[in-house]
């Protein structure tokens, strides 16, 4: 199995398929025995596919014994292509060099004619149940992960200031206030977010409208008080870094 692009389907298994084109067959299991993909057990349709699956596809794994098992969902005719099969590879309890090689292998491919709609990698038993194939639907349709930039706006968003930087759409970021934010206090509250700064003060210009920044700094909280002015409006954002319960927490409270 050390040259997993040369193994291929044997003759029966590829004469087998040719005959899957009925839509009879509900599961096929395709093992690796000496360097070949071979056809190890089949079953028909009986039910449903939700109610056939957990039924068809748990008694057909084997520990130690790596493999594919195709299973059909539904009679869809792609031309010459025939059905449209679910791809299930399972790997339960396998050595990691089984899972390498199996995760690797071209069964597209060495099946020609046949098209996947669906791969699941499978290392327990419940990965491969028709619950576990649920979740990994609800999984592959879940949003990508945020990018680096998306989470900064989102880290300006649960700060509540503003960062569009347009005079003409404005936003609430003080009760009662809807100016926009300069470049230099958005780009603070982005270093911010990263932890170069503890402590932020804005101040509002009345005559602008506009949100500017005063200062950016690390103090401890104790000199919290010392920064806030007793003769004029500020906005300050402050991390407070604590534990709670025995965690260790960093939280941004906001103070006008």
């Amino acid at each position: 199995m050390s040259h997993q692009t040369g193994i291929k389907a044997n003759d029966d298994l590829k004469k087998f398929f040719a005959k899957c084109r009925d839509g009879k067959v509900r599961v096929i299991k395709v093992s690796i025995e000496e360097e070949q993909l071979v056809l190890s057990d089949h079953k028909d349709v009986k039910n449903n596919w939700e109610k056939d699956f957990d039924k068809y596809i748990t008694p057909l794994i084997e520990e130690n014994q790596p493999c594919y098992i195709l299973y059909r969902q539904q009679k869809i005719l792609l031309g010459l292509n025939g059905y449209l099969l679910v791809g299930v590879q399972i790997l339960h309890r396998f050595a990691k060099k089984c899972c390498t090689h199996l995760r690797k292998l071209p069964l597209n491919k060495s099946l020609g004619h046949l098209r996947s709609k669906t791969e699941i990698h499978g290392t327990m038993i419940s990965d491969v149940t028709l619950n576990g194939y649920i979740k990994h639907k609800k999984s592959a349709a879940a949003p990508a992960p945020l990018s680096m930039r998306e989470e900064e706006l989102q880290e300006i968003k649960r700060t509540e200031v503003n960062t569009d930087i347009s005079i003409d759409t404005k936003q609430q970021t003080l009760s009662g206030v809807a100016f926009p934010i300069t470049q230099a206090a958005k780009q603070t509250i982005l270093d911010m977010a990263r932890g170069s700064y503890d402590y932020v003060q804005f101040r509002i210009d009345i005559e602008e409208e506009t949100i500017h920044l005063v200062c950016a700094e690390n103090i401890p909280l104790e000199k919290l008080p010392s920064r806030v002015p007793s003769d004029r409006g500020r906005y300050h954002l402050y991390k407070f870094k604590h534990t709670h319960e025995g965690d260790y927490m960093e939280n941004i409270g906001k103070n006008s």
